[in-house]
């Protein structure tokens, strides 16, 4: 009988060893998919894909290739050299190729060219194959680094990691935009966001971050918008203002884009992206900024308690041209449109001490400060015709003590969006989910 600790993984070599020069001139053996084969004349040039790059191996007439195509699982054994004109600076001489495994039918997309040309419902549709694609799987690179730098980040500021439940008894943004459900004959939603339960851990942790996923039952069809994505939310407690919570965000994109522009280089370059310069991010107040676009740009402000997408736009390129920054933070929104649980403003009650980050012209974060006292909340929830007793759980955190606290959530396929200059965020999610997509 094997017993699992008789059983040693299989370690595959790295790839930065491979390219960093670590195994020069050593004899590896590399398991792989096939993403390109080209034959010139004599010997073959077999690009292998890795889940961290792609590697050249160049195979001599006597290396067995016969049934070999692209997308066949291979293992590949031979000697790295250094080459300057291969990917990365380094290729495999092959001595032999080892089938794991082939297809059953050829690629429906030519995935090993630079560009596919698809249209986007193509794209989507055969999602399991376009991923393949180098310039797709880019994009999910560096989605993962953007997640890495918020976990290694938010840990070093003494954040806590947190799981919180995606089946509720009541949303936590209101509206009609809730995904309902028949739990065991109670009604039940899917979790518009975390707000509820990272408030609730404050008082445990004082510090938490989760990275999950939140849905949104919104009948539309745009760019921007999804029926499930992904939030990058944290909540911390003892602030002074909304401004520490700004604070805490400029340190994560800045360590953000210092880890991607160091070690995701190689994604960046084949998508053509430019990091934002992080210098101190500008802070405007809200009916400042579209006093400030309106009169540049010269449209009229139609609504006066929010911005609309043009606005964002307009807004964000103001910010580029005055301010030189791609991001810009706005300030004290109108206490109409933002939730219940949103502290106002002492001075001027009409607006809340929140905020969102604009990034090259779209909202990609929304935070600020919180209500922490359990009456003025109560208050707050009566005067907009709210019933307390509907938020007993909720509100225990506050009958029982809070501390001044507020946080954030970050739409994770938007900023992956804005930073690799994608046209819908649908292009920046795996397997969307929209009003009309529920496979693959």
């Amino acid at each position: 009988m094997i017993t699992a600790t008789a059983l040693t993984p299989v370690k595959q070599p790295a790839m930065d060893d491979i390219i960093g020069g670590a195994l020069a001139n050593q004899a590896v053996s590399v398991r792989g998919m096939v993403h390109a084969l080209r034959d010139m004349g004599g010997l073959t040039f077999l690009l292998l894909r890795k889940g961290d790059g792609v590697l050249q191996c160049v195979c001599p007439p006597e290396v067995e290739l016969d049934g070999v195509t692209e997308e066949c699982a291979v293992e590949v054994l031979g000697t790295v050299h250094p080459e300057e004109r291969a990917p990365g600076g380094a290729e495999l001489a092959a001595a032999a190729v080892r089938v794991l495994s082939r297809p059953a039918a050829p690629a429906p997309v030519p995935l090993s060219k630079w560009k596919l040309n698809l249209t986007l419902d193509s794209r989507l549709s055969l999602r399991p194959a376009v991923l393949r694609s180098l310039r797709e799987r880019s994009v999910f690179r560096i989605q993962a680094g953007i997640c890495r730098a918020f976990r290694e980040y938010l840990q070093s500021q003494d954040f806590t990691e947190i799981h919180t439940p995606k089946i509720v008894h009541a949303g936590a943004e209101g509206g009609s935009n809730i995904f309902r459900l028949d739990y065991f004959g109670r009604k039940a939603f899917l979790t518009q966001s975390p707000q509820f339960y990272k408030q609730t851990m404050v008082p445990v942790f004082e510090r938490v971050f989760e990275v999950g996923p939140v849905f949104r039952a919104e009948k539309h069809s745009t760019t921007r918008h999804l029926n499930e994505y992904t939030s990058m939310d944290f909540e911390m407690g003892y602030i002074d203002s909304f401004y520490d919570i700004i604070a805490m965000e400029t340190g994560f994109l800045r360590y953000c884009f210092r880890l991607l522009g160091e070690e995701y280089a190689g994604d960046l370059a084949r998508l053509d992206i430019t990091l934002p310069e992080m210098k101190d991010i500008p802070c405007v107040r809200f009916d400042e900024a579209k006093r400030l676009a309106a009169e540049k740009y010269g449209y009229a402000i139609r609504n006066p308690y929010d911005l609309e997408p043009e606005e964002e736009h307009a807004i964000g390129r103001y910010a580029k041209e005055v301010w030189g920054s791609d991001l810009v933070f706005v300030t004290h929104y109108p206490a109409k449109k933002r939730p219940f649980y949103a502290m106002d403003d002492p001075e001027d009650p009409k607006y809340t001490l929140s905020f969102d980050l604009l990034f090259r012209g779209m909202e990609v974060t929304t935070g600020g400060q919180r209500i922490h006292d359990y009456y003025q909340q109560v208050a707050k929830m009566e005067r907009l015709g709210m019933d307390p007793a509907e938020f007993e759980s909720y509100l225990m955190l506050h009958k029982y003590g809070a501390p001044p606290h507020g946080g954030l959530g970050i739409g994770l396929e938007r900023l992956t969006m804005q930073l690799c200059g994608l046209d819908n965020v649908r292009l920046a999610t795996l397997f969307p989910r929209d009003r009309t997509r529920l496979e693959p």
